[in-house]
């Protein structure tokens, strides 16, 4: 398989309070950018793949100032269009110990929230292409970026090309008139490789996990099968169903596993103790990065690439910023077991 990728979706500048400031209190934000299909070209790239971020942006200096930001990261930005009047935003407020965090959207008209059918020449974008990314994310946007991406899924699709989607429910983003579980169900028929969670089976699919509750701290990886095989049950094209299994202790201390269902087996990785989160936005993004290069890198070898995407997205919740700045090595190594965080010298 060619192993360039393409993902799909919408960028942003992500302006944060300063450490774990609420918003009636700060008087400044720190700027940066982010955004679900950009965190997982930011993170292959770290891997050392090649590839490619699709996106429109807005031609003006933060637009540009998004574009140097992904090129300095290794993420190809050859095939993103220009247009449109802004850059969505997106406001965080940071949670810590019993205090969730809060996100607040900004990105009403953003220059990808305009896309419409044909603005992409999918033809191009998908040339030598092995594996295409997306998420739930951009459909819920607006019904012209649906569309657009309704066309990469289809070429894909008539190519051969490995199609991955996180199906990555955002509640606050469905108003454009239509329900995420009627567009998703169509875009996912044209997967390969679903990635969820219990809530993003339920609000998106429509299939409801049992015996599971997310509030206690505690999440049972076996309750999963039955929802992965319901998956593969309605989408017969889905190949692997991955799940992660996140337990909320508090804001600050959460557990962190995942599982992978191929059709007969289900695979358990490690269930990491994250005490102490620095940043949790774009966990479930690092995780899919993480993912897609074991899945490429070691494609007789689940197991090995499902531990990979934990171990990669427990350190994510090290790193400030949407992006996970880690490498193969730093992963490899607390995938053997070494969670000391000693320094290398």
């Amino acid at each position: 398989m060619n192993k360039k990728i393409v993902t799909f979706g919408e960028i942003m500048l992500r302006l944060a309070t300063p450490g774990y400031l609420r918003f009636s209190q700060a008087t400044e934000y720190n700027a940066t950018f982010g955004g679900g299909e950009a965190n997982v070209a930011i993170s292959l790239a770290n891997y050392g793949l090649q590839v490619d971020f699709v996106t429109r942006l807005p031609k003006n200096d933060i637009g540009e100032a998004c574009q140097m930001d992904l090129r300095k990261y290794g993420v190809g930005v050859d095939n993103i269009i220009w247009g449109g009047e802004r850059l969505g935003i997106y406001y965080l407020e940071s949670g810590a110990v019993s205090r969730g965090s809060k996100v607040v959207y900004d990105r009403a008209h953003s220059a990808i929230c305009d896309i419409q059918p044909g603005m992409i020449n999918w033809e191009k974008v998908l040339e030598g292409v092995g594996w295409f990314h997306w998420t739930g994310i951009t459909p819920a946007i607006s019904q012209g970026a649906a569309d657009v991406l309704a066309e990469g899924i289809k070429l894909a699709n008539d190519k051969g090309i490995t199609v991955s989607c996180d199906l990555n429910y955002r509640n606050k983003l469905w108003k454009y008139g239509k329900s995420a579980l009627e567009v998703m169900s169509v875009l996912v028929g044209g997967c390969d490789v679903v990635l969820g969670n219990e809530e993003d089976a339920e609000m998106v699919l429509g299939i409801k996990p049992e015996g599971v509750d997310v509030t206690s701290g505690h999440v049972s990886a076996a309750a999963y099968e039955s929802v992965s095989k319901q998956i593969m049950t309605k989408f017969p094209r889905v190949k692997k169903v991955i799940t992660t299994l996140r337990g909320s202790v508090s804001a600050s201390h959460n557990t962190w596993t995942g599982v992978l269902w191929d059709g007969k087996t289900l695979f358990d990785a490690p269930t990491y103790q994250i005490t102490h989160i620095v940043d949790r936005v774009g966990g479930g993004d690092s995780f899919m990065g993480g993912l897609i290069y074991g899945l490429i890198t070691w494609p007789e070898n689940d197991q090995k690439a499902l531990n990979f995407a934990v171990a990669a997205s427990c350190l994510k919740h090290t790193i400030y910023g949407d992006y996970n700045l880690v490498t193969v090595d730093e992963v490899i190594k607390l995938m053997g077991g070494d969670a000391s965080g000693r320094v290398a010298r």
